[in-house]
């Protein structure tokens, strides 16, 4: 039996082109790749005898019910996803896939773009729609201050710029 999770909140079906194309690329890698590979190595740990005691076949079948999970949940969730690729009109207010430049209270920059749950990395500035600094930030303004709940506190933040880059 597996342990109790409480159902996920449904998160944003919108991706970037580039996310799209690495979630596809991941989904094939896993299907082409590596679970033929993870399933030879199973079927050469079945054939060596004992099942109950071989780690390489427990492991093994471990790995595969992994993989199927992913490749479930990334069909899944690939089949529903809204790409966007069109550039807003309004280029200096706050949509799905703008560079902002924020200027916290101590006059430190930082720059953020906001993209679907699927292909947010912080480390690259890249952030969710979902996250609460993107839901503070969506329709704002260039020369906007805004005000949002992070995780140490009220965090007040000032937009400087706001930039679209066609997407590829």
């Amino acid at each position: 039996m597996g342990r109790y999770r409480p159902p996920r909140k449904p998160s944003s079906k919108y991706i970037t082109p580039q996310g799209m194309a690495k979630l596809e690329q991941e989904l094939q890698y896993l299907w082409k790749v590596k679970r033929p590979q993870v399933t030879q190595t199973v079927s050469e740990a079945a054939a060596q005898g004992d099942r109950s005691e071989n780690a390489e076949y427990i492991y093994g079948k471990k790995q595969l019910r992994e993989i199927d999970a992913r490749v479930r949940f990334l069909s899944k969730r690939l089949e529903d996803m809204v790409v966007v690729e069109r550039i807003p009109d309004d280029h200096k207010k706050v949509y799905f896939g703008a560079w902002v430049e924020l200027e916290d209270e101590q006059g430190q920059l930082k720059h953020y773009r906001i993209v679907g749950p699927d292909e947010f990395d912080v480390k690259q500035g890249l952030i969710s729609m979902d996250s609460p600094l993107a839901r503070a930030l969506l329709t704002k303004r260039e020369g906007d201050e805004l005000s949002f709940q992070g995780p140490s506190g009220n965090i007040e933040l000032f937009i400087n710029r706001v930039q679209y880059q066609p997407f590829d």
